[in-house]
């Protein structure tokens, strides 16, 4: 895949999907065949390749002791983001979490925790955006947005994004390009195709 673009995995639940996305970021051997990212080798101990990837897959990692606001201005900050406070902001404000700013993980509801860990994803630099299934817990609302914020990468200045999802909408949205794994095949289809083939198997 290129820069600018965006490419959705569909497939039904043990397809394959998650373990594609965590062989993209270095979490799983690949069986076969070699995975460069800007030339590097996944590897997700070098700070090299850790620079390149922003990630959320379908677990929570948070620090027990930080609130919303902390745990975003520690990512910002942490990845060189200029202008911290506004852009800590600007992610509080999109993904509704203003009012839960300083709160404590454990306090969250299941679809807050998972917006914290959205936000963190898109408030540091990244060239390539994997996520996986990140409509998982969000209101019809939320996913609606978070797909057009998506599909805005399409076209943008250089990042890209590989999504594995569920939901026809949020593909439609946002991805330029799409993939089906079924029967233990991969194939490349149209975003529309994929769409069809996700509600015509859920």
């Amino acid at each position: 895949m290129g820069s600018c673009e965006v490419v959705a995995v569909v497939g039904n639940n043990a397809a394959g999907k998650s373990t594609l996305l965590r062989t993209v970021v270095g979490d799983q051997r690949s069986v076969s065949g070699e995975i460069r990212i800007n030339t590097l080798v996944p590897n997700p101990e070098a700070v090299a390749f850790r620079r390149l990837l922003s990630t959320v897959t379908d677990a929570d990692a948070f620090f027990s002791s930080l609130t919303v606001q902390e745990h975003l201005t520690m990512v910002a900050a942490g990845h060189g983001v200029k202008n911290v406070g506004s852009s800590v902001d600007a992610e509080l404000s999109f993904f509704d979490l203003f009012d839960a700013a300083d709160s404590l993980p454990r306090h969250l509801s299941s679809g807050q925790r998972r917006r914290l860990l959205l936000a963190a994803a898109f408030i540091r630099p990244f060239q390539l955006l994997v996520l996986d299934e990140p409509e998982q817990r969000l209101d019809t609302g939320m996913r609606q947005i978070l797909g057009t914020r998506l599909g805005k990468l399409r076209g943008g200045q250089g990042a890209a994004a590989l999504i594995a999802t569920h939901d026809a909408d949020v593909l439609l949205a946002s991805a330029s390009r799409c993939l089906v794994i079924a029967d233990g095949l991969l194939r490349e289809v149209t975003p529309q195709e994929g769409a069809q083939w996700i509600t015509q198997n859920h």
